[in-house]
């Protein structure tokens, strides 16, 4: 294997700056994908539509080949384009999916990952909002689909992997009603962090551990949270959920030996 300087390592902008500070001109390809985005708006060009040609895109916005290529590239990785080749090939609008953001986000934590308390301050803070937001508004449908996703884990587990799948699912529980906010942004924030805590190793191997899990405890807060809900009982609901979110984060640090 062939190691790399780190002055060689392509980091391109500081990995910890949010956005592109007012008077800093951003690189040609950047400013081309946002004016495409802009295209698509005006247009009001929905998934599936089919956008022009590349020399069409090349005399409109009075780009070179190689930038409105590299724009494109940047919109098919965030999701918004993706290109068919072949008769009737070409570049088109794409839908894109909460899962995909939800990757890209992941990915920006890979070498700097949050603590499990990081991830569950947010939790503590947004989830109890989520529940109080949901209260009467769930179906009866939806109710059923949670219940369908607690008989995943209301039982004791016959294996390790099977034990790994029930802890998994109780996440799953979260990001059903993550789904299900009214407030797409919170919602959407919530899963993340649902998100971060599939794919953090330490909260992995606290899944795996074959030690005795706190499925009653969480089994009843969820129950609780779900009558809640049905009955359009707001306040009882944000508090159950604060509750569950503070046993939870107790229960996690407390695998980990941690002290806070």
């Amino acid at each position: 294997m062939i190691a790399m300087d780190e002055k060689q390592i392509p980091t391109g902008e500081d990995g910890k700056q949010f956005y592109t500070p007012a008077g800093k001109t951003k690189r040609r390809p950047e400013a081309i994908a946002d004016l495409m985005k802009d295209y698509i708006r005006a247009e009001g060009l929905a998934p599936g539509a089919r956008l022009p040609q590349e020399r069409v895109l090349i005399d409109r916005f009075k780009a070179a080949k190689g930038t409105v290529r590299e724009a494109m590239k940047a919109l098919e990785t965030q999701g918004l384009v993706f290109t068919r080749s072949g008769p009737g090939g070409g570049a088109f609008v794409a839908q894109p999916s909460a899962r995909h953001a939800m990757e890209l986000l992941s990915t920006h934590f890979f070498f700097d990952q949050p603590s499990l308390s990081d991830i569950y301050a947010i939790r503590k803070a947004l989830e109890p909002e989520v529940a109080a937001l949901l209260a009467g508004r769930v179906t009866d449908g939806q109710l059923a689909q949670l219940e369908s996703t607690i008989r995943i884990y209301d039982h004791p587990p016959g294996d390790a992997e099977e034990q790994y799948r029930q802890r998994v699912a109780e996440l799953d529980f979260h990001s059903q009603l993550a789904q299900l906010c009214p407030n797409p942004l919170l919602g959407f924030l919530c899963g993340l962090m649902h998100n971060l805590l599939r794919e953090l190793p330490l909260a992995r191997s606290i899944y795996a551990d074959p030690a005795p899990s706190s499925r009653e405890e969480g089994l009843s807060f969820q129950y609780r949270l779900m009558a809640a809900l049905k009955d359009g009982r707001a306040e009882d609901a944000r508090r159950i959920a604060a509750e569950h979110m503070a046993f939870a984060e107790a229960y996690m640090l407390a695998r980990t030996g941690a002290d806070d």
